[in-house]
């Protein structure tokens, strides 16, 4: 309560408050000074308020004394329980760890005031985990309290912490929080398979490093204490087989080294090893960590094809052998116990021109065509050998033949010599140096020797002196030669290896007798071809192309003519009475103009059908066809074509331009009668056609063809 000495009762002062929490969370009354609280009052919240009162004169509002301050402190008492700092702890361990391990420490804090009594004073204690930790009262630390805690065993563990105030007193206010304990893994276990035999069946074909099963040792360990290497520590089939470990399933993979047979070997065992690969020294007393097991591979027959006594043949056979000679052999056999026999063939995709053939029996092989090692020194063939009784079941093997040399080419000029000789040439004196080769291969190297051939030993102008280095050179042998006396020499060189047998050939040196200076450079001769390139001038050459283009255009100017003078029209003179067609270059009616004309009309002009009309046409007025008086048969043939063209002229109903009228029609005049075929074959009997002969040149070739079906009619 506040109170002024110029209070007097009588309601003229009045009392103000301002300061921390004035007219909100304290309230003075303004008649009798009384300070009161409006709500309660939290020390956590704020434990000091300063507040300033006043007293004024109620009618003036003047202070009749000075700012009084003064402080309001807030006592605690014990209204907060111990807090922990995280709801959840989470913390781990190694498995197997020893008593009194630190696993980790909770914290709690107590908002009462720590310097008032035991308000804010906090103990620990462990309200759920044991036996299994404990816990420090005073700091939090939660250790283990139990020896060797197995992973494998349990792994969770949740422990649960109380820390209470009043230092743990009857009456303190308590808090909890869960710590989340898990235990990791050591290498505490070691691997152990769960059965000692293990049963693999594989088949002979298998190929290398294919899988033929799969193992595995159980670890009760995870993560890299779980990791195992298997290896094979002893059995029959050591060599035989491997294993490996799949990283992800950690199992052992057995696979197949080489490759099998079950003729030679049909049953393998093998003593497989599971190792650690990373051990913890501290619990090796626990026992080895590994295990072995046994594991039976049963090898299973199967059907293989042949099998070549070698990987690959080499053979060896001389160019000039005869065909059919045999240069070596390849063998194969069934390795199954059944032993089929085999047969033996030439892969032809090997040997497409067939220079060999092989013995489908045996297996011999032998040429079929000749060899020459100078086209190719090596053949390359592949031999199938397959079993007679299931071909199916087939192998290949690869033939190397070499072809080896024999002295069968003779040697010859290195090049083509051509060479001359000056007009004012000194004897003795060389013109030429002659080098030879040969197709056949010398093992000791060649050596060809140089001689003249004996029909120009003798007589020849020159002379050839063998270096025995395999060249030779030409000497002249007289002092001057003429050019216009002789102007070119031939000289025959022999030529011969030291082989067996021996070789030789004869070749020809060309000499020519030129024109030289003082120092023997050529001047002239006819030998200009040696040193001038022949050929025709650029002016040459278009002259020769100008008169090619000029004959050409002549031929197409030509062809154009010709077709021009064939489309002319054949009848030019009405007095020609002879069969012509006339071209009206009109489109005709096509097949379905059949009735355009009746060439048996033209036979008999009395059977014309009167009542026909025309299909491929409607014509605009119907006329009714006009029947014309028949021609007898001594009518002039000029006077029926005019006849039946002036009714053609007048008849509405003829046949437009566009159609075909022939006239089959000859008149009486022939002695032969006629000579239409379509007549003919109206005739039963044979005719005698010999009086072709007497018509002139014109009708010989046909009196030659009906005169010779005559002749073979009477034969």
């Amino acid at each position: 309560q506040l109170h002024s000495d110029q209070d007097k009762g009588d309601g003229s002062l009045k009392y103000i408050l301002s300061g921390d929490g004035a007219g909100d969370l304290f309230i003075i009354n303004e008649n009798t000074g009384d300070i009161q609280a409006t709500k309660r009052l939290d020390r956590e919240e704020k434990p000091v308020y300063i507040l300033r009162a006043q007293a004024i004169n109620r009618r003036t509002g003047r202070p009749v004394e000075p700012e009084s301050e003064f402080i309001i402190k807030i006592h605690d008492i014990n209204d907060n329980e111990p807090m922990f700092t995280k709801d959840v702890y989470n913390a781990s361990i190694p498995e197997m760890s020893d008593v009194g391990t630190f696993v980790v420490q909770v914290t709690a804090t107590d908002a009462d005031d720590p310097t008032y009594g035991n308000s804010a004073k906090v103990v620990y204690s462990i309200l759920q985990g044991q036996p299994y930790f404990s816990v420090e009262s005073e700091t939090g630390i939660i250790k283990t309290a139990l020896l060797n805690m197995d992973r494998e065993n349990r792994e969770q563990y949740q422990v649960v912490i109380q820390a209470k105030d009043m230092g743990g007193q009857m009456g303190g206010l308590s808090g909890t929080t869960t710590v989340n304990i898990t235990l990791t893994d050591v290498n505490d276990n070691p691997p152990r398979f769960p059965q000692s035999t293990y049963q693999f069946r594989a088949p002979e074909s298998m190929p290398p490093d294919s899988p033929v099963g799969r193992i595995k040792a159980n670890d009760a360990d995870v993560d890299e204490n779980a990791e195992i290497e298997y290896s094979i520590t002893e059995g029959d089939g050591y060599d035989m087989f491997g294993i490996t470990t799949d990283k992800d399933t950690q199992e052992g993979i057995i696979t197949v080294k080489k490759a099998l047979d079950f003729e030679n070997k049909n049953l393998y065992i093998l003593k497989v090893e599971a190792t650690n690969t990373h051990v913890d020294p501290r619990f090796l007393y626990l026992g080895p960590f590994k295990d072995s097991a046994t594991v039976r591979i049963q090898v299973e027959d199967v059907d293989e094809p042949p099998v070549f006594s070698r990987p690959a043949y080499i053979m060896e056979v001389k160019e000039d052998v005869p065909i059919n000679s045999v240069i070596g052999t390849v063998t194969a056999q069934d390795p199954d116990a059944a032993k089929n026999p085999v047969k033996y063939s030439v892969d032809r995709h090997t040997d497409m021109d067939r220079v060999f053939n092989i013995n489908s029996g045996n297996g011999s092989i032998f040429t079929s065509k000749p060899l020459d090692r100078e086209t190719l020194l090596w053949h390359n063939i592949t031999v199938i050998a397959a079993e007679i009784n299931n071909p199916k079941q087939s192998s290949r093997v690869p033939v190397f033949i070499k072809v080896l040399d024999v002295n069968d080419n003779a040697p010859e000029f290195a090049m083509f010599y051509e060479t001359f000789v000056c007009e004012n040439a000194k004897a003795e004196q060389l013109i030429q140096t002659l080098s030879a080769v040969d197709k056949d291969d010398s093992y000791s190297g060649h050596q060809f020797s140089f001689s003249l051939a004996p029909e120009a030993a003798s007589s020849s102008n020159f002379t050839l002196q063998d270096n025995r280095d395999n060249t030779a050179g030409i000497f002249t042998r007289k002092t001057r030669y003429n050019r216009h006396e002789i102007s070119t020499y031939f000289l025959p060189v022999v030529i011969s290896d030291n082989d067996y047998p021996i070789q030789s050939s004869t070749e020809t040196v060309t000499i020519r007798v030129c024109a030289c200076d003082h120092r023997g450079k050529m001047l002239s001769c006819n030998a200009e071809a040696l040193i001038h390139p022949t050929g025709l001038s650029t002016g040459a050459l278009i002259a020769i192309l100008l008169c090619i283009i000029i004959l050409l255009i002549t031929v197409v100017l030509f062809a154009a003519l010709r077709r021009q003078r064939k489309k002319e029209p054949l009848i030019i003179s009405k007095e020609d009475i002879r069969d012509n067609i006339v071209s009206y270059n009109d489109e005709g009616g096509g097949e379905e103009d059949t009735q355009a004309f009746d060439i048996g009309t033209l036979r008999n002009p009395e059977a014309i059908d009167d009542n026909k009309l025309r299909r491929d046409i409607v014509p605009e007025t119907l006329f009714m066809p006009r029947r014309t008086a028949t021609a007898r048969d001594n009518t002039d043939v000029r006077d029926f074509i005019n006849q039946r063209l002036k009714e053609n002229d007048t008849d509405p109903t003829a046949p437009p331009y566009d159609s075909l009228a022939t006239y089959a029609y000859e008149g009486n005049g022939s002695v032969a009668e006629s000579l239409s075929s379509l007549e003919s074959v109206t005739t039963d009997g044979d005719q005698d056609y010999d009086y072709l002969s007497d018509w002139g040149p014109r009708f010989k070739k046909l009196a030659d063809m009906y005169g010779a079906m005559d002749s073979d009619k009477d034969s």
